[in-house]
């Protein structure tokens, strides 16, 4: 079955035709293309700013002119990551979707329902002619993932509704009406690169296939952050064997928690033996430790290599894990306003060799922005006593809860007719691009939705067939209640 075969039929057809266009943060001029030829196809107005984002526009259903302008938001962007035996191209290839059961899952990669998912509902909406709406403008913004850069740069009357219907959450059954603020510290380490010595034998140690994911949605899970893990093992068998850093990776983006981490050391010949036997007893002790939160599938091993050229000079090298190991990572906080909410969250989410050193990526998240500056000013602290050069960047803002919002009584009505039952209202760890929104248009009423996504940011992402449905449904509901 092709997911074109699925119910709604449009809703999947235009997300069919989001997942052939690439389209990861930061490499966005093929998706913005892809809209503006979409709309001009479709006789539906359309305009583009400086930074990418892109608006269309609907007129009311007639008689409903009145009524107030509604704004649907999805960003165009996705997170770009794969599984280490998958061959695919982000810049050039399509996602290829897969019809699991209950699921519409990727083959091996990310599959883009964040936020495809909401970009194709907007799409769903301007194209069908039977629903019953107010004027509407459906606003996809640019690298949301990466620094929020097409909210920041959104400019004053580019869109200018009374009220925001955010289509970026993954649960259906939570209404969202408010989120955490956020703040990258990259921490560049500088190494001196020595010859490497001839009295040793080399070994990659390799840890795999953590699960990973969202490092605000599920860093409250306790899943295994391999930057750390693999710090740990390098901290403590140095102290064993006297190891020799040659070469050190982990992680890729700073709102993914790391799956994989790597690194090359070189160990006395009389160590082998005893190395290789502490790399098990190691992996032995992790997969208890992560058992219920990461299965028994991922892997940790110590395999011998071939020979360096080059290695880190060893006290720089020393001071590099130390740092690592010693890095803030997982909840820092709860939330003393909102039961079960993390406050403050801290993401170890990349370790990089650049030339001259290694760059360290830490991702802070806050619902009390000087909370967020704390934690990121004592990731500072700590990589500047190994003389780092620290900087800050994509810092946002939190989206501070309206209990008193009209359209979040609106949708409560609507969902509780639709299904029975009544959704949650919450506020979310993970960053919405909402608090920007109001920043620059401060009487918005906003509230944020979407279908079931499960274990988004990773190769294991997957959308509920059945809440797209009922997305669908509160989504169309919404939009004849507020007409």
């Amino acid at each position: 079955m092709k997911i074109t075969d699925l119910q709604p039929k449009l809703i999947w057809e235009c997300f069919d035709e989001i997942t052939k266009v690439p389209r990861p943060t930061h490499h966005l001029d093929k998706m913005k293309k892809f809209l503006v030829d979409w709309a001009m196809k479709h006789n539906i107005e359309v305009k583009t700013d400086e930074v990418g984002n892109v608006a269309m526009f609907k007129p009311a259903t007639p008689g409903h002119e009145n009524a107030p302008t509604i704004i649907l938001q999805g960003h165009q962007d996705m997170v770009a990551e794969k599984r280490g035996d998958k061959n695919h191209d982000f810049l050039n290839d399509p996602i290829t979707t897969i019809v699991d059961g209950e699921w519409v899952k990727a083959d091996g990669t990310t599959l883009g329902a964040d936020n495809g998912m909401g970009c194709a509902a907007g799409m769903a909406v301007l194209l069908d002619d039977t629903l019953v709406h107010g004027p509407l403008q459906v606003l996809m913004t640019v690298d949301e993932e990466q620094g929020l850069i097409g909210a920041n740069g959104l400019q004053p009357g580019f869109v200018d509704g009374d009220i925001l219907l955010n289509l970026d959450s993954e649960e259906h059954g939570q209404l969202v009406i408010g989120c955490a603020g956020g703040k990258v510290t990259i921490c560049n380490v500088p190494m001196t690169v020595v010859d490497a010595p001839k009295d040793k034998v080399w070994f990659k140690v390799h840890l795999n296939h953590f699960k990973g994911g969202h490092s605000g949605m599920e860093i409250n899970l306790g899943r295994g952050n391999a930057n750390q893990q693999l710090a740990r093992f390098l901290w403590e068998s140095c102290k064993k064997f006297g190891n020799t850093l040659a070469s050190i990776d982990g992680g890729n983006l700073a709102n993914a928690i790391p799956r994989e981490a790597w690194a090359i050391v070189g160990i006395s010949p009389e160590h082998k033996e005893e190395f290789a036997k502490y790399a098990k007893e190691f992996s032995d002790m992790i997969h208890a430790e992560f058992l219920l939160t990461e299965g028994a599938d991922f892997t940790f091993d110590a395999t011998e290599t071939e020979a360096p050229a080059k290695v880190y000079d060893h006290a720089d090298a020393h001071r590099l894990i130390s740092a690592i190991f010693s890095c803030p990572n997982g909840v820092q906080g709860m939330s003393a306003a909102v039961e079960g909410l993390v406050e403050t969250s801290c993401n170890l989410a990349s370790v990089k060799m650049v030339d001259g050193g290694v760059v360290v990526t830490v991702h802070q998240r806050s619902s009390v922005d000087s909370r967020r500056d704390e934690i990121a000013d004592r990731v500072k602290s700590l990589f500047e006593m190994i003389g780092a050069t620290v900087s800050f960047d994509d810092t946002y803002v939190g989206w501070a809860p309206d209990p008193n919002s009209k359209v979040l009584k609106v949708a409560e009505e609507s969902f509780e007719e639709l299904f029975g039952v009544k959704p949650r209202v919450e506020a979310l760890h993970a960053g919405l691009e909402c608090g920007l929104f109001l920043e620059k248009m401060p009487n918005l009423d906003m509230i944020s939705f979407g279908p079931t996504l499960k274990d988004i940011h990773s190769p294991s992402e997957k959308a509920n067939i059945k809440s797209v449905e009922e997305f669908w449904k509160f989504l169309c509901d919404i939009l004849r209640r507020l007409a």
